[in-house]
C-alpha cells in the first residue's frame, strides 16, 4: 500500500480539518483521551504553513465531570452492528451526534484534506460513521485515515470510505500537541517515550512501533509548559508504554526537571507501571514529582499470564512494589491495578487468586478484558477459539469477547469477577 508521508509534509498554504470520531460501542471510558497522535501531526503540518483546525466529537459533546478535569461524553443507544445482534446489551453511540457534528463540519472554513484519526479496531463503526457524513457535507475533499485501526486492519481499512489510507507510521518530530485547538483543554498529554522494549504476547506496542526510543527531556519540559499556558491546566497524563524503562538516565532526570519548572501539576499513568521498576528510588522520585493516579500492570500471576506477559511482575516483585510505594508516602486508595481477565488458556480461579492477592495488598483492582489484538501471538491463539475475529474486528471488541464470541467465561461469571474486583474489604 502507498506511503503518504511525502504528501502530507509537502503541504503548505493548506486548510487542514483533523478530526477525532465518536466512538460505538457498548462501554467508553475516559482515561485521560486525547488523540495524541494527530494532535502531534496537526502542529507539525501547522509549523509548515498550513492552517489547521479541529473536530474532536467525543470531547465537544460533555456530559458530566470525572475528575482531573476529564468529561464523560454525551451516549445514545443506538441499534447494534449485525455481529452484535445476538448479544443482550444496549449499544451507544458515544460523541457528537450527527446533527451536532453537521453543524461543525458546515461552520468551518472549507478544508483542502481532512486528517480522520482511529483507536480501537473495533470502533470503526464510529469511523466510517464521520467519514460518510464528511463526504456528504465534502463531496470533494480528500479524506486520509490515520491511527491505529488501519495499522492493523489494513485491508478492512480501505473499506472505511476514506480516500488515503495510511497503514505505516508517520515520521513525526513530536514537538508538541494541538492542543490550543480545544477551548479548555482540561488536562495535558504527553508521550516521553514511543514503543516498548517488552514483547507481551497480547500487546500491539512493540507492532506499532518496533523500536523502543525516548524523547529530549527539555523538548518534553517544553510542551508541557506550553499546554500550561493555555489555561485551566493543573494534570498530565502521561501516555507511555513503558515510562520506567531506563528509568535512571531519563525517567529520574525528567522527574527533576518537572519539580523544578512545573511543581503545581499532578501527573496520571493511565496505561500502568512496571512493577518491576519501581524500587524505593523510583517511587520517591514519583511522589515528590507530584504523580497522583498511580496504575500498575500487575495483569496476573496465573501461568497463562507468565507465559503471554514477558515477566512484567510476580507476587514477589509486585509486593515490593506497594511496599515502596506506601513508604514513599502514597496512600492506598492512591493504587490502582490492572488484572487481564479472559485470555485464552486462563481459568476462574486463576483470577480469584489474582485478585486475592492484590487486594491482600490492599491494593484496588480494575479488570482489563482481553481484546484480541491482530498480529500478535495471542490473536492467533484467539482466533483458533473464534475464528471470525481475522475477519470482523467488531469481534476484537473487550467488552464481550471472552463472554459472547469467545465464551471463555459466561456473563455470569464475568460479572462475579467484576464484583470480586470492587470488594476490597
Amino acid at each position: 500500500m502507498p506511503n503518504y508521508s511525502d504528501f502530507l509534509f509537502n503541504l503548505k498554504g493548506k486548510n487542514i480539518l483533523g478530526i477525532n470520531p465518536p466512538v460505538r460501542d457498548f462501554a467508553f471510558f475516559d482515561l485521560w483521551a486525547k488523540p495524541l497522535g494527530l494532535l502531534y501531526l496537526l502542529d507539525e503540518l501547522r509549523a509548515l504553513g498550513n492552517n489547521v483546525e479541529l473536530i474532536d466529537c467525543i470531547f465537544e459533546a460533555p456530559d458530566k465531570p470525572k475528575g482531573f478535569g476529564r468529561q464523560i461524553p454525551k451516549r445514545t443507544q443506538i441499534t447494534k452492528p449485525a455481529p452484535y445482534a445476538s448479544i443482550p446489551r444496549k449499544y451507544y453511540h458515544f460523541g457528537l451526534d450527527e446533527d451536532s457534528f453537521v453543524k461543525r463540519l458546515v461552520g468551518i472554513q472549507k478544508p483542502d484534506i481532512i486528517l480522520v484519526t482511529s483507536i480501537m479496531t473495533y470502533w470503526y463503526p464510529g469511523v466510517t460513521w464521520a467519514i460518510n457524513l464528511i463526504k456528504k457535507v465534502f463531496p470533494k475533499t480528500p479524506v486520509m485515515l490515520g491511527g491505529i485501526y488501519p495499522r492493523l486492519c489494513p485491508d478492512h481499512a480501505e473499506l472505511s470510505g476514506a480516500d488515503m489510507v495510511q497503514t505505516t507510521p508517520l515520521p513525526l518530530k513530536f514537538e508538541k500537541p494541538a492542543m490550543d485547538l480545544y477551548k479548555n483543554p482540561g488536562y495535558a498529554v504527553t508521550l516521553t517515550s514511543l514503543g516498548c522494549p517488552l514483547r507481551c504476547k497480547y500487546c500491539a506496542s512493540s507492532i506499532l512501533w518496533p523500536k523502543h526510543s525516548k524523547r529530549n527531556i527539555e523538548n518534553i519540559i517544553s510542551e508541557i509548559q506550553w499546554q500550561q499556558s493555555l489555561g485551566n491546566i493543573e494534570d498530565v497524563a502521561f501516555y507511555d508504554d513503558a515510562l520506567l524503562v531506563g528509568k535512571e538516565k531519563h525517567f529520574y532526570p525528567l522527574c527533576n526537571r518537572l519539580k523544578e519548572t512545573l511543581p503545581s501539576l499532578r501527573y496520571h499513568t493511565p496505561n500502568g507501571l512496571h512493577v518491576r521498576l519501581i524500587d524505593k528510588t523510583c517511587a520517591q522520585h514519583l511522589k515528590r514529582t507530584g504523580f497522583k493516579t498511580i496504575r500498575l500492570s500487575l495483569e496476573g500471576i496465573d501461568e497463562a499470564l507468565r507465559q503471554a506477559d514477558s515477566a512484567k511482575a510476580d507476587e514477589i516483585s509486585f509486593a515490593h512494589a506497594i511496599e515502596n510505594l506506601l513508604s514513599a508516602g502514597f496512600k492506598n486508595e492512591d493504587l490502582e491495578t490492572y488484572i487481564l481477565i479472559g485470555i485464552p488458556g486462563q481459568t476462574i480461579k486463576d483470577i480469584e487468586k489474582t485478585i486475592a492477592f492484590a487486594h491482600s495488598l490492599g491494593v484496588k483492582v480494575k479488570t482489563a478484558q482481553f481484546s484480541p489484538i491482530p498480529y500478535t501471538p495471542l490473536f492467533e491463539k484467539a482466533a483458533q477459539i473464534a475464528p471470525g475475529i481475522k475477519e470482523e474486528p467488531l469481534l476484537h471488541n473487550n467488552t464481550v469477547f471472552c463472554t459472547y464470541i469467545s465464551k471463555i467465561m459466561t456473563p455470569e461469571q464475568l460479572q462475579y469477577i467484576k464484583a470480586l474486583a470492587r470488594n476490597n474489604s
